[in-house]
């Protein structure tokens, strides 16, 4: 079978990254997480208080990054490492949840990242999850996937998801933060969020992560074909 590209966009909390971790599992693919590059471009930002309301720092900012996704053994997983260090789970605090929308709309932010998932894809079997990859990063890929849920689902998965990590997070907070993100990041100038005209949309409202999985994996299978 031939190798293929496969992108899924979607809103957050949607379960897009389970998603490719599994496909790229089975398919026997690399998973390029692209929401956990601009979180650590957020986290780069953050720690060096840099002001990206200017255009020039962060032009300067970014040639000061490197980005590189490494197997981790214990994980099973690629895990995301920013200027050498492992950043795979300092990214996931609700302080970058919050920032990474605003980042992630910065025109010079879009197009470093962009480049370098480009050049990952080079080679074709590849799993990539994110927002615009299937419109702006991979426009030719061979299947695109457009996710979405009920927001009352999303917001309880997202919930329960940084409850593990942060008993005192309040539900009220992660609504709040999940409509923000869905705002900014379908109305940014950059890059919004766009279901691409020849994506495939799966609703996993009333779906369980395995009937997911085995209708994602149809999708692929017949592309391959």
């Amino acid at each position: 079978m031939k190798k293929i590209i496969v992108t899924i966009d979607g809103w957050s909390s949607c379960g897009k990254s389970t998603l490719a971790k599994q496909m790229a599992k089975e398919l026997g693919y690399v998973y390029v997480d692209s929401g956990a590059m601009y979180r650590a471009i957020t986290l780069y930002f953050l720690r060096n208080h840099i002001n990206w309301q200017k255009e020039s720092e962060v032009e300067k900012a970014l040639q000061n990054i490197t980005l590189e996704f490494r197997y981790a053994e214990n994980s099973g997983q690629s895990e995301i490492y920013l200027n050498e260090e492992n950043v795979e789970y300092v990214i996931r605090d609700l302080v970058i949840a919050e920032k990474v929308s605003e980042v992630a709309a910065i025109k010079q932010v879009r197009k470093f990242a962009v480049a370098q998932q480009q050049k990952m894809g080079l080679n074709k079997g590849i799993v990539m999850d994110g927002r615009d990859i299937g419109t702006i990063v991979f426009p030719n890929a061979e299947l695109k996937i457009f996710m979405t849920a009920d927001i009352a689902i999303r917001v309880e998965r997202r919930y329960m998801e940084m409850f593990k990590k942060n008993p005192n997070i309040n539900i009220d907070d992660v609504k709040a933060n999940l409509e923000m993100r869905d705002y900014l990041d379908s109305n940014r100038e950059v890059s919004p969020l766009r279901k691409a005209k020849d994506a495939v949309i799966i609703d996993n409202t009333n779906l369980t992560i395995e009937e997911q999985l085995k209708l994602a994996l149809s999708y692929a299978r017949e592309k391959q074909r």
